[in-house]
């Protein structure tokens, strides 16, 4: 089998691969920014806003602290006080329920009293909740 190469009648032989690198760095840069690869460290960063009101250990402050949040039912923290809105949420936090929260937590959870109005970053809240995944 003959390799690829992007040569023709007159053209040098080159391998195509340089071609294919360019092609593929095309086709991410119009990706939206929630199909990129989640970053941890960046979503560590992004943390530091929630930090004012949440422990990355199980230790709960003005908010429930987030160690083990990903699988935990939702307003189940030991010993936080929660709204009824999110007693009564009835659904474990997942990557997909964390994000759209994230997003806008009155909307997901209505009546919760978390004093937050949504991160709107599509990259940042995917970034964050790949933080929070590693909080076990």
């Amino acid at each position: 089998m003959k390799p690829l190469s992007n040569s023709g009648p007159g053209v040098p032989s080159r391998p195509a691969f340089p071609v294919l690198v360019l092609a593929g760095w095309a086709v991410a840069a119009l990706l939206p920014p929630a199909a990129r690869a989640q970053d941890v460290h960046k979503g560590q960063q992004v943390f530091a806003q929630c930090a004012a009101c949440h422990a990355s250990t199980a230790s709960n402050g003005v908010g429930p602290g987030l160690q083990g949040v990903l699988g935990r039912k939702a307003g189940s923290a030991p010993g936080f006080r929660y709204s009824h809105a999110m007693k009564n949420f009835g659904k474990t936090w997942d990557a997909e329920t964390l994000k759209a929260y994230i997003a806008d937590p009155q909307a997901v959870v209505p009546g919760n009293h978390m004093p937050f109005s949504g991160l709107a970053d599509a990259g940042q809240r995917a970034d964050l909740v790949a933080y929070l995944a590693t909080l076990k």
